[in-house]
Order: structure tokens, then C-alpha cells, then sequence
């Protein structure tokens, strides 16, 4: 069962294959916002990844994030998610990431549990 306030904590060493060249969404070496936001979707999936039913995982339907502060080459990052509400399928994450004690980014993310083998058979 999936409950109110289960948290997980995912890191990453800023290397240059996460800087906002490398994935294209900027054109200086720094963490790319898409990867920052993909670390925090990372933690919200782990959050509630041993909580779910036989077959299921759970997908993002939408993610909402500041990135207020930049991150070299060689920084760590983590970012932490935890269930904020659930209501079905539906599952509510508060997230954020951090350097050190520098907050980066914080915002909501939205994941829907899914079985997978329905979700891969709609790809046709």
C-alpha cells in the first residue's frame, strides 16, 4: 500500500554527459534542468516502487519545478521525493534537489501506477 509521506533520495555526480550542452537545452556546463527534473522523478518512482502490486510500476503525467541555482561539473546532486497524496492510481509528490545544503529546484510531480504489460501493449 502506498502511504502518505514515504520518501527516497536519488544522487548524481554532475558529469559532462548532464550538462545543459550535452542533452541540448542550454549552451553552458551546468546541470541541465531536464536532468535535474529527471533525478527528481527518479526519487518519486523509487519512493513507492516496492509498494506497488505485482506487474505494476508507475509512469510521470506532469512535472512542475523552479531550477534557482546552478551546478558544475563535479557537483553532487540529490534530489528527495515524497508522497503527498494518493487517490487511485493517482500518486502526488513533493520534490526537490539539493547541493550540499543549496537548494536547486522544488515543485510537485504527478506518477500513475500503470501494469505494465497493458501500458507496453498500447505502443502498438
Amino acid at each position: 500500500m502506498i502511504e502518505i509521506g514515504l520518501k527516497h533520495t536519488s544522487e548524481l555526480t554532475v558529469t559532462d554527459t548532464v550538462t545543459a550542452i550535452e542533452v541540448g537545452s542550454g549552451d553552458m556546463p551546468v546541470l541541465a534542468t531536464p536532468m535535474m527534473m529527471a533525478l527528481m522523478e527518479n526519487a518519486a518512482m523509487l519512493a513507492v516502487k516496492d509498494r506497488l502490486p505485482e506487474g505494476c510500476t508507475t509512469v510521470g503525467g506532469h512535472i512542475a519545478s523552479s531550477h534557482l541555482k546552478p551546478s558544475k561539473i563535479g557537483d553532487v546532486v540529490r534530489a528527495e521525493a515524497e508522497v503527498t497524496k494518493v487517490d487511485g492510481k493517482k500518486i502526488e509528490f513533493k520534490v526537490a534537489a539539493y547541493s550540499g545544503d543549496t537548494l536547486l529546484g522544488e515543485g510537485t510531480h504527478l506518477r500513475f501506477i500503470v501494469e505494465r504489460e497493458k501500458f507496453m501493449s498500447r505502443l502498438g
